[in-house]
């Protein structure tokens, strides 16, 4: 019997964050070996463990899988998150980049210098109203159904939802014109994995901090 998968990142949310939220969506427990100094990110490059020489890494059913969207892709795959046919992958594919490009936004906002958060965060509502959100809202609508593809749960709307709860940490008002999201949101929180995720205590990580920025610097040195 494979082992538990083993997630290799700091402690922090990050690129990992989203699959966490996926493995436990899955209802996969998972364990985590978290990187706290440049020695230990070194032994995993000397140890011939990252083919691309960074992180995240995940250990699953015998390899050792970097790069963000092949891990996710996996997953998916594995645990029939990823649509029924090639159709409603590209689908899939198609929204969650979306999704990736404003959360990528969302995860780079501590790193920016104090002066320039100000601004940088008036551009993520600029584009969360204006763009990402009204896309999402609009898909919803088209099919009436409850789910973003297929009308099955996919990857696609835990990840949605994932960017919803970090949409609504920076402003709980963003999401007030969006109803069908909203409605989403409410629903795949109240999947039982999904649910246990977002209780106190679980493997879900906080909002980064400053103090975060600062350890990732340290580690990562950029």
């Amino acid at each position: 019997m494979a082992g538990k998968p083993k997630l290799h990142y700091f402690k922090g949310r990050g690129r990992m964050e989203s699959i966490r939220w996926l493995l436990a969506a899955a209802g996969v427990e998972f364990e985590e070996e978290f990187i706290k100094s440049p020695d230990d990110l070194e032994k995993l490059r000397n140890d011939g463990n990252l083919m691309f020489q960074q992180v995240p890494m995940v250990e699953i059913d015998g390899m050792k899988l970097v790069q963000m969207r092949a891990i996710l892709n996996y997953i998916a795959s594995k645990h029939n998150l990823y649509g029924k046919d090639i159709k409603e992958r590209a689908l899939i594919d198609m929204y969650v980049e979306g999704m990736v490009d404003l959360n990528e936004m969302i995860m780079r906002l501590p790193i920016h210098p104090p002066e320039e958060q100000g601004a940088q965060l008036a551009l993520i509502k600029e584009k969360t109203t204006n763009r990402y959100f009204p896309a999402f809202e609009k898909v919803l609508k088209s099919h009436g159904q409850d789910y973003m593809v297929g009308n099955k749960l996919s990857r696609a709307d835990i990840q949605l939802v994932e960017l919803i709860y970090s949409v609504e940490e920076l402003d709980p008002s963003l999401t007030a014109n969006f109803p069908l999201l909203k409605a989403l949101k409410t629903r795949i929180s109240n999947v039982p994995t999904v649910k246990k995720f977002l209780q106190p205590g679980s493997q879900r990580k906080p909002p980064v901090t400053a103090k975060d920025v600062e350890e990732a610097r340290k580690i990562f040195k950029f």
